[in-house]
């Protein structure tokens, strides 16, 4: 196999959004190879239940909808690889992308859709109980934790809303925040701290989660005073933020300061003609499968209109 090859529509990333830009750009025929990434599926793949994914009645599980997906995309003609684009280089066209630092792929056009990641506490058992309980996403999979008690923690404004949002459908919301306050907006906090069922734990963080194939409860730590108290809750969810999968294309795409994908508004379009981004790359505040799927489009659609302009 030669170390380089030629394509016309280069898609990166496998979640909705990548899945969504193939099955229109193969359509469109416009020929597009996909490349995977190191999550083939993307975050859906460790969600377990999905029920607010429009057409499937009776919800459906998170890694079998992304199977549903890529059948459909190769269906339609999709070229789809394994392999993780590690470097590109978008200072001229035909554009130069990297897989496993090995092989280069030269593309007219580019779809980005590398999606983010959770950041997570980094505890044994939050890996072990993800998606028995655990969940880095309260608009998800809130609604399976209603009348029960669940914990939160994290301290800005999705922290806030997410605690919000489950104060709705959950008996108690106990609330961990590391410090003495809130990063959250004046208005956010003051909103949870009306909401009688959020219960705040100040300067406290998760010790551990407990349970053994589900949750059963949370151990907090003080971190003042060290003292460690056992809660009982059958969910526990993290909300200390997103980090977008945006590094390799620093040197080339503007960005956030928090590392988004800027697209001009209404458009998939990034500051460089011929790239595209959708997903949750480029997307900080709805971050839902359905909004992804939709941007997916919108990338495909972008792109051949820019490919047939060439």
């Amino acid at each position: 196999m030669s170390n380089s090859e030629k394509v016309h529509c280069l898609i990166i990333g496998s979640g909705p959004a990548g899945y969504t830009a193939a099955i229109y750009a193969a359509r469109a025929n416009i020929k597009p190879v996909l490349y995977q990434g190191i999550q083939p599926g993307g975050q859906l793949t460790i969600t377990t239940e999905v029920e607010n994914y429009p057409g499937y009645a009776n919800g459906i599980q998170g890694p079998e909808m992304m199977v549903d997906f890529e059948k459909q995309a190769a269906r339609m003609g999709a070229d789809i690889r394994y392999g993780i684009a590690t470097k590109v280089d978008f200072s001229q066209r035909p554009f130069k992308v990297w897989i496993d630092e090995e092989k280069s792929i030269e593309a007219d056009a580019v779809i980005i859709a590398t999606g983010a990641s959770a950041k997570w506490l980094g505890l044994e058992s939050e890996q072990r109980l993800n998606g028995y309980g655990v969940s880095a996403c309260a608009v998800c999979d809130g609604f399976f934790f209603r009348g029960k008690e669940v914990a939160i923690v994290g301290a800005g404004d999705t922290a806030a809303e997410e605690a919000l949002y489950l104060s709705k459908l959950c008996t108690t919301v106990h609330m961990l925040i590391r410090k003495s306050e809130m990063r959250a907006s004046k208005i956010m906090q003051e909103r949870v701290q009306k909401t009688t069922n959020i219960k705040i734990y100040w300067n406290s963080e998760a010790d551990e989660v407990l349970g053994e194939n589900k949750v059963e409860g949370l151990r907090i730590k003080n971190n003042k005073s060290g003292e460690k108290q056992d809660i009982a809750v059958s969910g526990f969810f993290v909300a200390i933020g997103h980090e977008p999968n945006s590094a390799i294309f620093k040197e080339w795409i503007d960005m956030d300061e928090a590392g988004y994908i800027k697209t001009l508004a209404g458009t998939s379009k990034t500051n460089v003609e011929g790239v595209f981004a959708a997903g949750d790359v480029q997307d900080k505040i709805y971050r839902q499968a359905v909004t992804a799927a939709g941007s997916g489009c919108m990338a495909a659609l972008d792109a051949e209109r820019y490919l047939g302009s060439l």
